[in-house]
């Protein structure tokens, strides 16, 4: 009989320490039913997981590639950083931190602007990243969304803004808290404009950017799952004195107490976007030189 810790192969008896180890980075294990599918499936399943849905948290590469036309786009102000106007240090100098973090991630700042076409239609997109210092917002954020904003009106696009946040950027202090009405009031010229802005919450969504422009949206909507709220929930009990419920801050909550206008899958986030900004749509110059059908007189 052979040996348990025999292996056979095609024929072959291979011995167990013979056998090859299965590269990293080829399975993915769901954090929510653990179900374990290969990368190249989820992947393709828009990071998803196949059987339960779960949302994985992903970047403005993905978005990106997931909503531009042949992911095809013109990216705005790709290489704006960070100063330091505070001299900020705290287990390092502010420049280092970031440094260090554009050289772990790739990325100048914690979002990426850029404008192209989704299903035909020009849209302008304004996307956080989680992985630059927990997706916070400090003043290259809240610039580059002013500017892409300004983009959408002077283009005549859509804004779509995709929230990923632990909320303000505490090495900027008082500069990160001043992006909040910038970027409010920014928001404000383009409904004076009538161009219709989606705001797209994301897991996570938290601090000052829902306190500012992820909640300004003409429609709000969000993914499965996203955590959205203000402060922690452990900050929230000992403020109140209060339990909270259980799952208060996730999208479904939300959107059951109205804060949301409504929750979209990934994998049908490009067509309802589009769905929805073609309803949205301002009417062309030559739209509004059409003339109206007169109205029938009315029997006297």
């Amino acid at each position: 009989m052979m040996p348990w810790f025999k292996r056979v192969e095609k024929g072959i008896h291979t011995p167990t320490e013979e056998k090859k180890e299965t590269p990293d980075g080829l399975w993915y294990k769901c954090p929510s039913c653990k179900a374990v599918t290969s990368m190249a499936e989820h992947r393709k399943n828009l990071n998803t997981c196949v059987k339960c849905n779960h949302h994985d948290r992903i970047g403005s590469k993905e978005y990106f590639s997931i909503l531009f036309d042949d992911n095809t786009f013109v990216e705005l102000d790709e290489n704006m950083t960070s100063g330091d106007p505070l001299n900020f240090v705290d287990s390092q100098p502010y420049p280092q931190r970031t440094a260090a973090t554009q050289r772990k991630t790739g990325l100048k700042d914690a979002v990426r602007t850029a404008y192209g076409k989704m299903n035909g239609q020009d849209v302008t997109i304004a996307c956080m990243d989680f992985a630059y210092i927990g997706g916070s917002m400090g003043s290259v954020v809240g610039e580059k969304i002013a500017r892409a904003i300004d983009h959408a009106r002077k283009a005549r696009t859509p804004f779509l803004m995709i929230s990923k946040s632990g909320g303000a950027r505490m090495m900027e202090a008082g500069f990160s808290l001043m992006q909040m009405a910038k970027t409010s009031a920014k928001l404000a010229l383009l409904a004076e404009e009538k161009l219709p802005y989606v705001s797209l919450l994301t897991d996570p969504t938290t601090g000052g950017v829902t306190a500012s422009y992820a909640m300004l949206g003409d429609f709000n909507i969000a993914e499965p799952g996203a955590l959205i709220g203000f402060a922690g929930p452990r900050v929230i009990k000992e403020t109140i004195g209060k339990d909270l419920p259980k799952g208060f801050q996730s999208a479904e909550f939300v959107l059951e107490h109205g804060f949301l206008d409504f929750i979209v899958d990934r994998k049908e986030l490009k067509q309802r976007l589009t769905d929805l900004f073609g309803m949205l749509r301002p009417a062309t110059p030559a739209e509004d030189a059409t003339p109206k059908a007169a109205k029938p007189a009315k029997a006297s």
